[in-house]
């Protein structure tokens, strides 16, 4: 591809659509390796337990007679439904996003339909839809286990909204939207559809014995079981080559509502499949699995209309894993993929990750000397100097605007009693992600965030309405349990730093806090010349604390946004039913050089922990007798996140070309003989008194040996001094892009120059 595709603003929007809105370098293990076994634990019915390997003999076989048997056995469970479905058909009435009303047929009218009459364009980029029921008329037919409860929405809480099969039957007065590829939930379908035709090849080709197969925030994997068999570059491209097949067949993805009985003999050739619904579907539940050809599989979807909307496969890379994630587990063997709608999707994604390769920040930050990993401490970063330059620096730009803002910088313990995360409820959550250990008789963990700390230092006096806001920032060293399998560079370690700040605050400050974090976020992020789009997140059915309470503060954070929207001209977008149980929240996406966006920021509202650790202030209310006290609403903010991972998304953003203000190398002085190291010391002495990053060259080499090193070396000015410049105080002014200045410069006129480039974070 050209190389003048990445400086092509339209050619990079185009990419922003083809491009995860996650880190692009994180694992996709990473996201899963976790949790793959506590989902079991956390969706219907007990955690799986018994013998860690259960997958027996296996030997590669091409179409297995089990596939044929399970399709035609679901097809008499199909003809049941059916009769059934015929029967409660009746009116229903649906609204669509621009308020209109279609007439529609319960369990025959489908969001396909719809979109269909709007347009045939608009039908064939339709993903998936969402749908909010006003009235259902059969939601105990809906009530269905989810037992592939390894996948990242099982931890969701409950939303109003509804993901919907484009091709499936409504089931009563709703609202419903239609999303496309471009989309984040488009998107997500489409890659779990693709995972499902991957397993499809890996079934038909192999006969493998499928265990776990989702969309990750970077296209999607299978876990299958294969014995002892590798997964071979013949086979990956076996793989791609079936693919090409089964979409070419156009199969239907179709959803059937199944019994445990019904689901345990669809899969009982699969011994994985067979643990899952034996431990987590209770007895005379019901539960879903999706077909697709003759492919099966247990699924809560949902899913594409049909294989033939994945125009462009591929494989991207395969490891090894373990059934639930667990060491000491059947291995199993991970294919990992990606598609898109449209050939040229790929292409370009494919030219998109060589560039991203050529930045990463592993490559980089290790070229640079800025940083290195040790196994001895794994995920725990080691900062050489000029690499903590850049982290003083980071940390120096948000001290500055604590200052202006009102921010008390604190700190608080790195170790507390296991009591504190009882209160707070993270031992109950969160205790696996957490270090943990006895002191005599008495269980301590390392802090994993700052929130419950400052809740401490809040409640340690008694609380006056006038000391409110209350902004209490933190950078203490945090520290979380990540499997070592899952450790990726700067963007998931165990060891880290936060600009993290906790905002206690009344109800009625809630959108002057939440506008003056808006305005810092976006005060920082123009520094890096990087944009951000805002998603508010609203009040999920499984919220706790005062309704009333919830809708004021969701009416106050609206405020705050549409009046940063008339100050900056930052659109933002309503994300209904989606907050946190604990308060509502906007989602920050900031977006690098490569328009990848990354979940940096951070504006949530929590109404829970000051009613965990019962927080209050004295109130304002003078009224009657003795004193009043309310509760304090916390604010949980971060602009940076992780300085580790700002650090890697800088460098990748960058390419390792730092603009001066964050530059850890600014400024070389090059003698051009060893007559002039004198002179050059000089200048480097006084550069270096000026507050700025200044080395001499004194290899003795040849000049331009010396100023070509100097430049891939990556400072920013390379100053030449020879017996002019000495003469006159003056310095010759090189850049890295070997921009040569026509005068010498004084270099009192040079420092001043650093100093404006520093104030215009330039």
């Amino acid at each position: 591809m050209d190389p003048a595709f990445f400086e092509n603003p339209a050619a990079l929007a185009k990419l922003a659509k083809l491009n995860p809105l996650s880190e692009q370098l994180a694992a996709p293990s990473a996201t899963h390796s976790r949790k793959e076994g506590k989902r079991l634990t956390e969706g219907g019915g007990k955690s799986i337990e018994g013998a860690t390997r259960i997958g027996g003999a296996f030997e590669p076989t091409a179409d297995p007679p089990w596939l044929a048997e399970r399709s035609a056995a679901l097809d008499a469970i199909v003809a049941r439904a059916a009769a059934r479905l015929e029967a409660a058909r009746q009116p229903i009435r649906v609204t669509l996003p621009d308020g209109s009303v279609k007439d529609a047929t319960a369990f025959e009218t489908t969001p396909a339909h719809i979109a269909e009459a709007i347009s045939k364009g608009l039908l064939n980029a339709t993903c998936v839809a969402s749908v909010r029921y006003s009235r259902r008329l059969e939601a105990a037919a809906s009530a269905v286990v989810n037992t592939d409860a390894m996948e990242e929405a099982a931890e969701e809480g409950p939303s109003e909204w509804e993901l919907w099969d484009v091709g499936r039957p409504l089931e009563g007065d709703c609202e419903l939207q239609l999303h496309k590829f471009d989309d984040d939930k488009g998107k997500e379908v489409f890659w779990h559809s693709s995972a499902h035709i991957l397993g499809e090849a890996l079934e038909t080709l192999y006969g493998v014995k499928l265990t776990h197969g989702p969309a990750t925030s970077t296209g999607f994997f299978y876990d299958s079981y294969m014995g002892k068999t590798p997964v071979t570059p013949e086979m990956t491209a076996a793989v791609e080559k079936k693919v090409k097949q089964l979409v070419a067949a156009k199969a239907p993805f179709e959803r059937v509502v199944v019994s445990k009985e019904e689901a345990a003999a669809l899969f009982k050739d699969n011994p994985f499949k067979q643990a899952i619904i034996s431990s987590k579907l209770p007895d005379g539940a019901m539960t879903t699995v999706y077909r697709s050809g003759k492919f099966v599989d247990l699924c809560r979807g949902p899913h594409l209309p049909n294989t033939s909307r994945v125009k462009a496969f591929a494989v991207t890379k395969t490891s090894a894993s373990q059934w639930l994630g667990k060491q000491g587990n059947d291995e199993l063997q991970r294919v990992y993929g990606i598609t898109f709608p449209d050939k040229k999707d790929l292409a370009e994604w494919t030219a998109l990750q060589e560039e991203a390769a050529k930045r990463d920040h592993r490559k980089i930050g290790v070229d640079q000397q800025l940083l290195f990993f040790d196994d001895l401490s794994p995920g725990s970063c080691f900062f050489l100097p000029h690499g903590c330059r850049l982290y003083n620096k980071l940390m120096e730009i948000i001290r500055e605007q604590y200052w202006k803002r009102g921010y008390s910088e604190v700190v608080t313990p790195n170790m507390y009693n296991l009591k504190l995360w009882e209160t707070s409820g993270h031992a109950a959550k969160y205790k696996e992600n957490m270090f943990c250990f006895d002191i005599e008789a008495q269980e301590f963990g390392l802090k994993p965030m700052n929130c419950p700390g400052h809740c401490i230092m809040f409640k340690s006096r008694k609380r006056s309405y006038r000391e409110l806001p209350m902004r209490y920032a933190d950078f203490g060293v945090l520290h979380r349990n990540e499997l070592s399998g899952a450790l990726t560079g700067l963007t998931r370690v165990r060891r880290f730093q936060q600009d993290d700040a906790h905002i206690f605050c009344t109800v009625a400050q809630i959108k002057e806090e939440v506008a003056g974090v808006l305005d810092m976020i976006a005060t920082v992020y123009s520094f890096f010349g990087m944009k951000f789009a805002l998603k508010l997140s609203t009040r999920p059915e499984n919220a706790l604390g005062d309704v009333e309470v919830w809708d004021r503060a969701e009416s106050l954070m609206t405020e705050a946004l549409n009046e940063f929207k008339a100050k900056t001209g930052q659109g933002w977008t309503l994300n209904p039913g989606d907050g946190a149980f604990y308060g509502p929240k906007i989602d920050v996406q900031v977006f690098d050089a490569l328009k990848r966006a990354f979940q940096c920021a951070t504006v949530q509202l929590d109404f829970v922990q000051p009613m965990r650790f019962d927080l209050k202030y004295q109130s304002g209310d003078t009224e009657g007798s003795g004193d009043k006290f309310e509760r304090p609403v916390m604010v949980h903010r971060a602009v940076l996140g992780s300085v580790e991972r700002m650090i890697a998304i800088l460098i990748e953003h960058y390419a390792g070309k730092w603009p001066f203000f964050l530059s850890p190398r600014q400024v070389m002085v090059v003698p051009v003989s060893k007559t002039f190291t004198d002179y050059a010391l000089k200048v480097r002495d006084e550069i270096h008194a000026a507050g700025f990053y200044v080395d001499v060259e004194l290899s003795q080499r040849t000049l331009n040996k010396m100023v070509r090193e100097t430049q891939l070396a990556q400072y920013n000015f390379i100053l030449v001094v020879g017996a002019k410049e000495e003469e006159t105080s003056t310095v010759t002014i090189r850049t890295r892009d070997n921009e040569v200045r026509a005068e010498p410069v004084s270099v009192a006129d040079l420092i001043a120059e650093f100093k404006q480039l520093v104030v215009e974070h330039k």
